[in-house]
């Protein structure tokens, strides 16, 4: 249809509710795998940075274009500058909540307590709609009111982050540069057993098979855990012990996590999968990558 007269309006704001499927990946979200690290997930986790109504610097002009001179005090904006507050807030609520958390129990109850669903009850889209991966999400997108109450956490030691940075190659020359007392390198630390919240087999081969190394910290009542895993039916998966009694809070308990491919033959590619520690009310999930090679 072509018209001399074209007529244009806008409408009032309003704001939209339920729109599906949501929440979905934006373009820009940081994507893994990890290029420092590669056995360790990254992101860690998503959170909500498309169009955020955020407080702005009245010094700054309202967008980018070379004839904008307002300045307003709010503007929507994108980015993972607006998913980073979000999960900072929720960080400093938990520490009001639970003052004695350490840092690496707070992200614990933040990443194990996410959602890899949307509100369709299907799996995250990808911006391009295809489905996303924890290289893509990390552990889920984050839901506050179930970090209140997580269960059990993967906590982790000032002595079991230095064993990771000597795994990593680090000596007593460097370390002694942000560590104030001597430390001794255990001989028997993997890289892989950074009590870490997520799991990443870095490079498992056929015939071959790999240990994990975890533990979990109970933060809630006392009751009994049982793992359980989905994952890619070219890799064997076994959690021993796979039930875990707790009696007491701040009770940790150690476990291990057995891989295996059983594949055909040398494929270059990550396969990916769930473990879920559960008493019933509770679901401590942990995202699984597993590169095959």
């Amino acid at each position: 249809m072509k018209t001399r007269s074209p007529v244009a309006f806008i409408t009032h704001v309003k704001t939209e509710l339920g729109i599906k499927p949501s929440p979905m990946m934006g373009d820009f979200s940081s994507r893994g795998p990890n290029p420092i690290v590669d056995s360790m997930i990254k992101p860690d986790i998503t959170a909500p940075g498309v169009n955020i109504l955020a407080a702005v610097s009245e010094f700054a002009k309202a967008t980018n274009l070379p004839f904008e001179t307002r300045q307003v005090p709010f503007n929507l904006e994108i980015g993972t500058s607006m998913s980073c507050p979000h999960i900072s807030g929720i960080a400093g609520l938990l520490k009001t909540l639970y003052p004695k958390w350490s840092p690496a129990a707070i992200k614990s109850a933040i990443m194990t307590t996410a959602k890899t669903r949307d509100n369709s009850n299907k799996s995250i889209l990808d911006y391009n709609k295809v489905k996303a991966t924890p290289f893509i999400y990390g552990a889920g997108h984050v839901h506050p009111n179930n970090a209140m109450d997580p269960g059990l956490v993967y906590d982790t030691t000032n002595e079991d982050y230095m064993n990771f940075l000597c795994a990593q190659g680090y000596n007593y020359t460097i370390l002694k540069k942000f560590y104030n007392k001597p430390f001794v390198c255990a001989k028997s630390f993997a890289i892989t057993d950074l009590n870490y919240p997520s799991i990443l087999v870095p490079n498992l081969t056929v015939g071959t098979t790999v240990t994990i190394n975890r533990r979990v910290k109970n933060v809630g009542t006392p009751g009994t855990y049982v793992a359980r895993v989905k994952m890619s039916s070219k890799v064997s998966v076994s959690v021993e012990p796979s039930t875990l009694q707790f009696n007491s809070v701040d009770e940790e308990k150690a476990f291990k996590i057995v891989f295996q491919y059983k594949g055909q033959g040398k494929v270059q590619s990550h396969v990916f999968g769930t473990l879920i520690w559960s008493d019933g009310k509770h679901f401590v999930r942990s995202p699984i990558a597993v590169a095959l090679g």
